[in-house]
């Protein structure tokens, strides 16, 4: 956009407050020539921490001022920013509010019938406390190939919180871990969205795509996620609170669920998903086992079924009455939305950077460098992470952009890039993502905090996956 010319037009403050406004817009939009929406994104990000951290600004007050500075700064129409943040706040939570509600029922069920317990005492049984972080890890990994990354936070959250309180362990020492596996599979294996997408867009062999993302994928939540931890637990020590410890106290019902039904009733939504997903593969579009399959395999769907099992298997069959379930059910949402407001705010800000072109300078800027394809989709998938926070965005937008460099090169592996730019998309998760306040806020972690431990966990799996991306290119 070309830079308006001001000379002769200072000082503002004795202008009309409509000329004034004019000018101060027109100052802002000459600072933003050429990479001046990257300085300005940068601008923004530094200022939203500087508010929060420094001024002590309620963060969701925050993520909206700092969205509408950028959309102000950009030059965006008026009208435009605020629909654009609105519709980020809509898509963000369209899809999350239902979920992360009756996942907390759910969650506190599981804690108040003993469940969480049930579950916890029998894996130091089974596996010693000495290798808590490598089973919850291992555990998260394999469900969250099926499962989107908050939900296995909403059903295994619980798990670790109550593994932590048994063994005395860190939370953070459990917690990282079990988010290091659900982030890996959700960046880098279908059928997760961004990748997904990607393989559409590029027209990658979905098969091998998987095949490599679990080979990448196992290594580098092993490396990140127990390891990292172990390293970065002792560090930063971080009290048991936050919204895992508002819905997971002590159980109250007369007697425990078994084992089976516990660990039945906490899986029941990840087996729906499952045979949603298994449906889409191997029945036809039109079979009407499929579209049912698909219907209960939906997140919301399976997880109201499971809230309603767990009713009577963490409820009546262990002594609760309905009053006490209605009770505890209740007192899940306000807790909540807290955090609904914040993970809202944050997909606000991320639609209002991605609208006000921030996405295509880095686009943009990331094509020239002269590196290899797959190095090239990793670098511009993580300054578009780093610059407007969604992963699949991030994903699908760089997908769009290496289709001709594709045409281009084609002795590049398809598959590979698509793990390459599903793993530029998880770097340096901070501020603009809804995923950090999403983490944030569960374990009850300060901004300095959350970004000492999962962002640096988040950096590590881009690191090291990249790494092994480009070993396993130079032998395939």
């Amino acid at each position: 956009m070309g830079a308006p010319d001001f000379r002769g037009k200072f000082p503002v403050h004795n202008l009309p407050p409509r000329r004034s406004l004019t000018i101060i817009r027109g100052l802002m939009l000459a600072v933003l020539a050429s990479n001046g929406l990257l300085a300005l994104a940068a601008v923004a990000i530094v200022g939203l921490v500087v508010l929060i951290a420094r001024f002590k600004c309620n963060a969701v007050v925050a993520l909206v001022i700092a969205a509408l500075a950028v959309g102000l700064g950009s030059g965006m129409p008026l009208g435009e920013i605020v629909s654009s943040f609105e519709g980020g706040v809509a898509k963000t939570l369209g899809g999350l509010a239902m979920i992360i509600g009756l996942g907390t029922i759910l969650g506190k069920l599981l804690s108040e019938s003993g469940a969480a317990e049930v579950i916890a005492m029998r894996m130091v049984r089974w596996l010693g406390p000495a290798r808590l972080d490598y089973a919850l890890m291992l555990v998260a990994f394999v469900i969250g190939i099926s499962i989107f990354f908050n939900v296995g936070i909403v059903l295994l959250g619980p798990i670790a919180f109550m593994l932590a309180r048994q063994t005395c362990t860190p939370i953070l020492r459990l917690a990282l871990p079990l988010a290091a596996g659900l982030s890996v599979a959700h960046g880098l294996i279908p059928p997760h969205p961004g990748p997904l997408a990607a393989i559409a867009l590029i027209h990658a062999d979905t098969g091998k795509t998987i095949l490599y993302s679990i080979l990448v994928g196992a290594p580098t939540a092993l490396i990140t996620g127990p390891l990292l931890a172990r390293w970065v637990a002792p560090r930063v020590p971080v009290k048991m609170g936050g919204l895992l410890a508002e819905i997971t106290g002590r159980p109250t019902a007369p007697h425990a669920p078994g084992f089976g039904a516990s660990i039945f009733t906490m899986l029941l939504p990840v087996l729906l998903m499952v045979l949603g997903t298994a449906a889409k593969v191997f029945l036809r579009a039109d079979s009407s086992v499929r579209l049912w399959a698909e219907f209960i395999g939906a997140p919301t769907v399976a997880m109201l079924i499971a809230v309603i099992v767990s009713f009577y298997t963490f409820g009546a069959a262990c002594g609760l009455t309905r009053a006490q379930v209605l009770k505890f059910s209740d007192s899940c949402f306000a807790p909540v939305a807290g955090l609904l407001l914040l993970v809202g705010a944050g997909g606000g800000f991320s639609m209002v950077l991605n609208a006000s072109g921030v996405g295509a300078a880095i686009g943009t800027l990331g094509k020239t460098l002269p590196i290899s394809p797959l190095l090239l989709g990793w670098c511009i998938a993580g300054l578009l992470r780093i610059a407007i926070g969604s992963a699949t965005v991030s994903v699908t937008t760089t997908a769009g952009l290496m289709v001709p460099i594709i045409a281009g090169n084609p002795g590049v592996n398809k598959e590979l890039l698509i793990l390459a730019m599903g793993s530029g998309s998880l770097v340096l998760s901070h501020v603009n993502d809804a995923g950090f306040w999403f983490v944030k806020e569960y374990l009850g972690m300060s901004i300095a905090q959350t970004l000492k431990t999962w962002t640096v966990v988040e950096t590590g799996i881009a690191t090291v996956s990249i790494v092994l991306i480009l070993g396993v290119d130079r032998f395939v």
